[in-house]
């Protein structure tokens, strides 16, 4: 029986690993999203009131917001009922919520980048767009890797909240198996455990990628 149990907690971890990744590749591209409209003059203000919002709402809030908000919001748009899954839902709300944080941190390292390469990138021919892309970003991902890499291990943790909408990752699974067994501390012990083995091969991958960023700055090594 034991066993049985560790094999849907098993599960349950790869359930909150894909849905940690999917919100961080998703909540990358919101960022993204907002740094450029955030930059625009017509929709900035705008913008940068929403990402305030995002970062003054609590977390569980959001999610919330999102699970239950969703259909309606839908439903005023178009007139027709259509239904979100609990998983897609806590996908966009967990990178709503990495967005807000990550757009500020990508908006800083964006800022650290000397303007003389801008001036460089012109002064060669380049187009803006493609000074952006192979210019200015590959300096940008080393100065936001940092805060980045902080803000996936909080979205890591914040995968808990969508147990609360009824996706079956690692604690609603530990609370379920809880429930039958009536050993809490057993089982959220080795959630716990999960979460800090999944922390820990986080950080030796951000620290692999943190040499790989600046080898220039240590001669190529």
């Amino acid at each position: 029986m034991f066993f049985d149990f560790l094999s849907l907690m098993s599960a349950a971890a790869l359930m909150t690993l894909g849905l940690a990744v999917c919100s961080l590749i998703v909540g990358l591209l919101f960022s993204l999203v907002f740094v450029l409209l955030e930059a625009s003059r017509l929709v900035g203000k705008p913008v940068s009131v929403l990402i305030a919002l995002l970062r003054g709402l609590p977390e569980i809030l959001v999610v919330l917001l999102v699970y239950f908000g969703s259909t309606e919001v839908v439903e005023m748009l178009t007139g027709e009922y259509i239904e979100f899954g609990a998983f897609e839902c806590g996908v966009f709300a967990l990178s709503l919520i990495f967005a807000a944080y990550a757009s500020q941190t990508l908006r800083g390292a964006i800022q650290a980048v000397p303007k003389g390469q801008w001036e460089s990138g012109a002064a060669l021919g380049l187009s803006k767009g493609y000074t952006f892309v192979h210019v200015i970003m590959p300096q940008v991902w080393r100065h936001a890797l940092p805060g980045l890499s902080n803000q996936w291990l909080v979205l890591l943790k914040d995968t808990a909240l969508i147990s609360l909408i009824g996706v079956d990752d690692l604690m609603r699974q530990a609370q379920l198996i809880n429930t039958n067994t009536h050993q809490p501390f057993t089982w959220y012990g080795i959630a716990a455990l999960i979460y800090l083995g999944v922390t820990i091969i986080s950080q030796a991958g951000i620290r692999r990628l943190e040499l790989r960023f600046t080898r220039f700055e240590r001669g190529g090594k």
